[in-house]
């Protein structure tokens, strides 16, 4: 018998047929990719499901309901101990099951104990620090960090983007399927524009020879990969950042080259962060927290910034005057007047 909460790799769900219908979780991937949403959703709702079903001793959901529900968020947020937005991801993944693929009422979700949620600054490097961690970077890895710094990317958003979205002639990079599936326009630093023209002379010859060898193919979106045939192979679809390896698709048969992984990046600054002896707990996130505080700190206008970052609420982005002790505006300690 499995401890509760923890699910085993490949164990059948009671209630599944073995053959001719759907199993219940490839149910579930299929709605999430008939609504578009993304792979990292698809693979968090997936996972939370199938803890959800092991932790009623592999009980099939539609023999569960919101008793059940309450007592696993419960479990989640007292024996656990997950932050309050792991607890809000595992209820709305059942909430999603419940609704979308099992089409079950399973009433309102209420007397769940909630997961504490706490309230903490982000990580900010300043100027100098940001300096000594840019001299222990170089490549690929370096450019990917100007950019994190300089135009205020997530990560992913940085490697998941296109040839097309860069505007050398207006200074601007757009941003596709972001935070919300959400578009936006930044801007791109004056300062990396050779860099990037550099790169992007390199990562189109290795284009070309992987055309020459009956490949050059980069991941589309469902609806553009069906309606545009060939725009895989085009120059303009490639990733700017590609991995330094092929994959085959497993849905597609494919073999397509994907944008470099997040770790790479990752473990690359965490690897400088040391060297720099830097005694803050930074990470390639920190760059774009570091990116907002700069914005504030020159005066530029909040709802510009919040933009820039595509926030969907400005109370998001008013956590910068906090990073900078402003609270909004400047505030001088009476003991500095001494």
């Amino acid at each position: 018998m499995s401890r509760p909460g923890v699910a085993p790799a490949a164990v059948a769900i009671p209630g599944q047929p073995t053959s001719g219908h759907p199993k219940l979780l490839d149910r579930v991937r299929e709605a999430i990719r008939v609504r578009h949403y993304s792979p990292r959703t698809e693979q968090a709702y997936v996972g939370w499901i199938r803890r959800y079903i092991f932790f009623h001793n592999v009980r099939h959901p539609t023999d569960l309901g919101k008793d059940e529900v309450n007592r696993f968020l419960s479990h989640l947020a007292l024996t656990a101990h997950v932050s309050a937005s792991t607890q809000n991801q595992a209820l709305n993944a059942l909430l999603f099951l419940y609704h979308q693929v099992l089409d079950k009422d399973i009433g309102l979700i209420d007397g769940v104990a909630r997961a504490k949620r706490s309230t903490r600054l982000p990580v900010v490097l300043t100027r100098e620090e940001v300096r000594q961690l840019f001299s222990h970077l170089d490549g690929v890895v370096l450019l990917v960090c100007r950019l994190l710094y300089g135009a205020g990317f997530r990560l992913l958003e940085c490697l998941q983007m296109r040839v097309k979205d860069i505007d050398f002639e207006r200074n601007e990079i757009t941003i596709r399927d972001g935070k919300g599936q959400k578009d936006r326009m930044t801007l791109l630093p004056r300062s990396g524009k050779q860099a990037l023209s550099d790169h992007l002379r390199k990562v189109r010859q290795l284009h070309l020879e992987d055309l020459r060898k009956g490949l050059g193919r980069a991941p589309l979106p469902d609806a553009l990969a069906r309606k545009y045939r060939s725009a895989d192979c085009e120059w303009a679809w490639q990733y700017v950042f590609p991995a330094s390896s092929h994959y085959t698709d497993a849905h597609s048969g494919i073999r397509h080259r994907h944008h470099l992984h997040e770790t790479v990046v990752q473990k690359s600054m965490a690897e400088a962060v040391r060297r720099a002896g830097i005694a803050k707990p930074a990470t390639p996130h920190s760059l774009r927290h570091s990116f907002a505080t700069e914005l504030v700190r020159e005066g530029y206008d909040i709802r510009t910034v919040q933009e820039l970052l595509g926030h969907k609420d400005v109370s998001t982005t008013m956590i910068y005057t906090h990073v900078l002790n402003r609270g909004g505006r400047g505030v001088q300690s009476p003991a500095d007047r001494l």
